[in-house]
């Protein structure tokens, strides 16, 4: 019997979940005080913070954290990686708080768990960093000599739900040909080959839009508003990753606000909803192109992909290419757990980061 605490940190959030094999004993979201996760701290009195309320919820529980087998953390902004359960240790802990590829919420996964884990004894992994990187040579074209694209997407929640959707079908993912979106306050829209992720959209650069990220724009629209002396850097970035989407036109970040309004008849939000769906739909034909038409599955999954209005919009327009499936939500705590048990009952062998 294997014990594993799995830890998703967000910005303003913690989320753990203790799981005995497959099994979830129970999981817990932790809300933060302003003051535990202000800029003003640096990274590893965050984690501190973090860490003391981690061990309060296990106290609480009467959970005993020498019991444990393992922590398997989300895992930040690494170097571009093969897929995979990696053991964390000084080379990651080292990267993610100096935040050497960028500095994300999940860096502080790293930071929270892996001097906890020393004290126990026990082992840290981290399974399908965002930065997973297996793609084919012509994906990483970008049109500019210099400005490569980057595979950055949920690559965690895409692998899982990839690995379920084939076990619908009782066929490996390995076996089989997918295209797989996450529907989340970003969107990523991926093509599976036979179980590599080999084109994925950077959800804070490129594709559709969704919540709050602005996807694809024209690029000489965004070089003048760079450019028109009303933005910084910093604001530009910001307007790009946190004020676009479904937020700039309709003024909210609550995609149930917004699908109620087009369930009341608003035609303003049912029209902006329709353009999100119109260019997801899009993305899952260029995806299907890139596996040259044969798709076994579009798989969706995501926090979006609760509502039918949506999905209804989506599937309109790609149910030609092939049938569907849906996985409502993100079960990014199950498939950590998932990808730390595989390496303690030896299925497979914890990777390495070089």
């Amino acid at each position: 019997m294997h014990r594993i605490l799995a830890v998703n940190p967000g910005s303003t959030s913690t989320k753990f979940g203790l799981f005995e094999d497959e099994g979830c004993l129970f999981r817990e979201t932790v809300r933060h005080r302003a003051e535990e996760t202000t800029a003003d701290l640096d990274r590893e009195e965050q984690a501190a913070f973090r860490r003391k309320a981690l061990l309060k919820v296990l106290d609480e529980k009467n959970i005993q954290p020498d019991k444990l087998s393992a922590l398997v953390v989300r895992g930040g902004l690494l170097k571009p990686l093969s897929s995979g359960t990696y053991l964390v240790d000084d080379a990651v802990y080292n990267d993610l708080v100096a935040a050497k590829y960028g500095w994300h919420a999940s860096n502080l996964g790293t930071i929270i768990a892996l001097p906890l884990a020393r004290e126990l004894g026990i082992p840290v992994y981290t399974v399908d960093p965002v930065t997973v990187d297996e793609f084919e040579e012509p994906a990483r074209f970008s049109g500019l000599q210099g400005v490569p694209r980057l595979s950055m997407s949920h690559a965690l929640n895409l692998k899982a739900v990839a690995r379920k959707a084939a076990g619908l079908i009782d066929k490996k993912y390995e076996e089989l040909n997918l295209v797989v979106v996450h529907l989340g306050s970003g969107i990523s829209v991926s093509a599976h080959r036979q179980g590599r992720m080999v084109d994925v959209n950077n959800a804070n650069e490129e594709g559709p839009f969704s919540l709050e990220r602005c996807g694809t724009l024209p690029a000489l629209a965004l070089v003048r508003l760079c450019y028109s002396g009303d933005y910084s850097m910093e604001e530009a970035v910001k307007l790009l990753t946190s004020r676009g989407g479904i937020y700039s036109y309709l003024g909210t970040k609550n995609f149930v606000e917004v699908d109620s309004k087009v369930g009341e008849g608003d035609r303003e939000a049912r029209q902006v909803v329709e353009a999100m769906a119109y260019q997801v739909a899009k993305e899952i034909a260029a995806m299907a192109a890139v596996l040259e038409g044969s798709v076994d599955r579009i798989v969706i999954t995501g926090g979006m992909a609760h509502a039918d209005t949506l999905v209804n919009m989506i599937a309109k327009r790609v149910s030609f290419i092939a049938p569907l499936e849906l996985f409502p939500g993100e079960e990014e705590l199950e498939a950590l757990a998932a990808g730390a048990l595989r390496v303690l009952k030896g299925e497979t062998e914890a990777l390495r980061y070089r």
